[in-house]
């Protein structure tokens, strides 16, 4: 079963969408959006975009772990291209 994108209102005239799995975690929540179909575009989008996405970590972890990799090998660190502009 997939997961279901469910609207709801924040305020008076506000609203948001919520991503839940099948076993009814939260896995995604919108910013606030003014109208219910700007909140859908919000939905299409995501639905659109999810698939293909790429994945960027931008976590202090992903900075360590580089630094670490340096440190060891700077050779390892030029060949995965990481740190160059």
């Amino acid at each position: 079963m997939a997961g279901t994108f469910e609207i709801a209102q924040a305020g008076d005239k506000a609203y948001f969408f919520r991503l839940t799995a099948p076993d009814g975690t939260v896995v995604a929540v919108s910013p606030l959006f003014s109208t219910i179909k700007s909140a859908a575009a919000g939905i299409t989008a995501v639905r659109e975009n999810a698939a293909t996405g790429l994945v960027v970590d931008s976590s202090a972890a992903s900075g360590r772990m580089a630094r670490r990799q340096a440190a060891a090998s700077p050779a390892v660190l030029a060949a995965s291209g990481a740190g160059t502009s």
